[in-house]
């Protein structure tokens, strides 16, 4: 499909991703008595995935992060050449999902901006965890979230069912790193939501950038080294799983 097509569809994902999931964050978390919490947070970015996933999967592998699609890049999974085009898309969705949440908060009396789900290590973080822990942490979650997308997606995985996977991996993600880094494991996420939330948060994201892609490479040299795939099945993301049946070729009869 036409890049420029392809490139829409994660700018409306990544765009979905960060108004769902960091939305949620913002206006659903802590409401008095009725807050989703911690949990609510983590399935709100997983559900996002996993709508998006059934949605724009058969258009453009909805990779939704710029980590994702230089690890699918690292894995044999998807051309360089279109990686400009993903990659600022995803970073102008963040930024526009980012914009829209502060523009709906600002319409509550008396709202301060404590920022807009920012990620953030040291004094920044959920709890105070440093630069270290963070940096950990973002690595080995991103590097998981990538091995459990290739795994899903790999042609020779049950089809059908890999959007449900990576939607419940990047919940579990959330649970285990809300408190450390209000959990990045996502450039993109991270930079839209830091655009409007403070310049100190503007400072850290460097770490957002760096650990997330660090992680996502080593998934994605490892996966291929481990399982390589047939030219003919390396696909992007969902595209394999969610590929229909094409109804003109005859079923096998099995005769020889």
């Amino acid at each position: 499909m036409d890049i420029i097509k392809r490139s829409v569809a994660e700018f409306l994902g990544t765009f979905w991703l960060v108004f769902g999931g960091c939305g949620s964050a913002v206006f659903a978390a802590a409401f008095p008595e009725l807050g989703i919490g911690f949990l609510g947070v983590s399935l709100a970015f997983g559900l996002t995935v996993l709508t998006m996933a059934y949605t724009i999967g058969h258009i453009s592998g909805c990779h939704l992060n710029p980590a994702i699609s230089l690890g699918l890049w690292a894995g044999k999974r998807f051309p360089a050449r279109d990686l400009p085009w993903y990659i600022v898309a995803q970073v102008l969705g963040a930024i526009l999902g980012a914009g829209l949440i502060y523009v709906i908060a600002t319409g509550q009396p008396g709202w301060v901006n404590n920022g807009i789900a920012p990620n953030g290590y040291g004094e920044l973080s959920p709890g105070k965890y440093s630069l270290m822990s963070g940096m950990v942490t973002e690595v080995v979650l991103t590097f998981m979230f990538v091995i459990i997308i290739m795994g899903a997606t790999d042609g020779r995985a049950p089809k059908g069912f890999a959007p449900i996977a990576i939607g419940l991996a990047l919940t579990l993600i959330h649970l285990i790193s809300i408190p450390i880094t209000n959990t990045s494991v996502n450039p993109a996420r991270s930079t839209g939501p830091a655009l409007f939330s403070g310049t100190q948060y503007i400072a850290q994201l460097w770490m957002f950038w760096l650990a997330p892609i660090a992680g996502a490479l080593i998934a994605g040299f490892l996966y291929h080294y481990l399982y390589p795939q047939p030219p003919a099945e390396r696909l992007e993301p969902v595209v394999a799983a969610a590929r229909p049946v094409n109804p003109s070729r005859p079923p096998k009869s099995g005769r020889r």
